[in-house]
């Protein structure tokens, strides 16, 4: 037993070594990005990138939004996919705890009573020859399997992988959500305005319509330019319904999101005026990269367990030792059980070692090799993904900017000409025609702003969420990862 208990520290099979992180510090060719473009007015500010800024655990107060903050935080309370991972690491834990009894010795207890008849031409079971008797018998049975060559470890060592994995699915669940939620926000808010500025076009194409019918009464004007108006009119009037529904899908997204059905009313609404967009933004070097995003983490404990498969795999092939005991009491009258000369006891060890399967565990093995390579090979591809959804966003933030800038000035031109016209229209030099052209062209380029500034923000939400959204920095985490230490 001492020689067992000694070898019970063995393990075959490797030991995990957690893969190094990149090498490389940048994310582009270009090297660091320190800062976007600016332009001016609202969300045209540029956007510094801070290296090692550390991520806030809600992330999404940096756009000042209270009716945001209390969405996501309803959101938090009543999503079901969020309750339902939290559940599926849960379950992940007990199997740890579950496997982690099969170190202990197993103690079971039982009794089992029985009328039989034994052939004459057999001995009787019991003293007094009988061959019809009641046999009453109590015991209390023992098993233990000692762990010699670390099969049990391994287990228990793959199912804790597996639980950190569902840990970092409960986070890659997290984050998902707060940023779908930010991102709904965000368009329902850009929808809101360009449906104000659609519906202002249409007042006013249907205005120079209406003129030009006039003129055209009059003589003025062609059937020609009547013509024209009307198909202006009809191709602004069918850019509306896309944008209404979009809307209201995006108002259903919002009630899904915090775990309400569609016809539950949610009573936040958004504006582009109502948030704010972060002015500083982090930028983690790779390295750090791999150790916040949580479909990385994910794929490190996958590795992990299919490293300690391989040692299970291999244990298995190992000769192994069984130790039994039992102590009890066997009668043939229950009044008597546990009396004086009833009593037996036994005690005793085996060993078994496979011989010939066919070649069943080798095969096994090499599978479970074969499926530990592979993990590692997804472990890289997720890590070059990671790399690349961070240089992406950087790339779409700087260009961002640009588009931002374009569209303001574009803006401004077109509010000038707006404002030339009306000065034109008042002292007689222009029809109203010509008026309202100007302001239908100046709200097609406060189309474009909009969803300049709409962009601009959805992929701030995109580097916080290809960062890893700062799960490490809240307080509930702190929580599980205790719990976690107690598996």
């Amino acid at each position: 037993m001492g020689m067992s208990l000694m070898l019970a520290g063995c393990a075959v099979g490797p030991d995990y070594q957690r893969p190094a992180p990149p090498l490389t510090r940048m994310y582009t060719p270009e090297g660091p990005l320190s800062a976007t473009a600016a332009a001016p007015g609202k969300d045209g500010q540029a956007q510094q990138f801070i290296a090692g800024m550390d991520i806030p655990g809600q992330w999404w107060t940096l756009f000042q939004s209270l009716s945001l903050n209390g969405l996501i935080d309803d959101a938090i309370k009543n999503n079901p996919d969020l309750a339902a991972a939290q559940q599926a690491l849960r379950q992940a834990i007990e199997n740890v705890r579950a496997q982690r009894g099969q170190y202990d010795p197993q103690v079971s207890a039982g009794i089992n009573a029985t009328r039989q008849k034994t052939g004459q031409v057999l001995s009787s079971g019991i003293a007094s020859n009988d061959t019809l008797y009641n046999l009453t018998t109590a015991q209390l049975s023992i098993s233990y399997v000692p762990d010699v060559w670390g099969e049990n470890r391994r287990q228990v060592e793959s199912l804790v992988a597996q639980a950190d994995q569902q840990r970092f699915q409960v986070e890659a669940t997290y984050l998902t959500l707060t940023s779908n939620l930010v991102n709904a926000a965000v368009q329902e808010a850009s929808l809101r305005a360009q449906i104000a500025s659609t519906q202002d076009m249409i007042h006013s194409q249907t205005t120079i319509l209406g003129t030009t019918r006039k003129q055209r009464a009059l003589g003025d004007a062609s059937e020609s330019d009547v013509a024209t108006q009307e198909a202006a009119l009809e191709q602004t009037r069918a850019t509306l319904p896309p944008l209404q529904k979009q809307w209201a899908q995006q108002r259903d997204l919002l009630a899904m999101l915090t775990g309400r059905t569609p016809d539950q009313r949610v009573q936040a609404n958004f504006s582009m005026d109502s948030l704010q967009l972060p002015q500083q933004l982090p930028l983690s070097v790779p390295a750090r990269l791999v150790e916040q995003r949580p479909d990385v983490r994910m794929a490190d404990s996958q590795l992990h367990a299919a490293c300690a498969q391989v040692g299970v795999a291999f244990a298995a092939r190992l000769p192994n030792i069984d130790i039994t005991a039992a102590w009890g009491s066997a009668t043939d009258q229950m009044h008597t059980l546990f009396g004086a000369g009833t009593g037996f006891w036994n005690i005793g060890a085996a060993i078994a070692a496979p011989i010939f399967d066919g070649g069943t565990l080798k095969h096994k093995q090499r599978a479970a090799e074969a499926a530990y390579r592979q993990a590692a090979e997804q472990y890289r591809s997720t890590v070059l993904s990671a790399l690349q959804n961070v240089a992406d966003t950087l790339h779409a933030l700087e260009i961002d900017a640009d588009a931002v800038a374009i569209a303001v000035h574009g803006e401004e031109a077109a509010e000038h000409s707006y404002t030339i016209a009306q000065h034109q229209y008042a002292l007689g030099d222009i029809s109203m025609v010509a008026l309202l052209n100007a302001q239908i062209t100046y709200r097609q380029a406060e189309l474009t702003l909009i969803q300049a500034r709409a962009a601009r923000y959805a992929d701030t939400v995109a580097l916080f969420q290809a960062l890893g959204g700062g799960w490490w920095n809240r307080h509930d985490v702190v929580l599980s990862h205790q719990s976690g230490s107690k598996m």
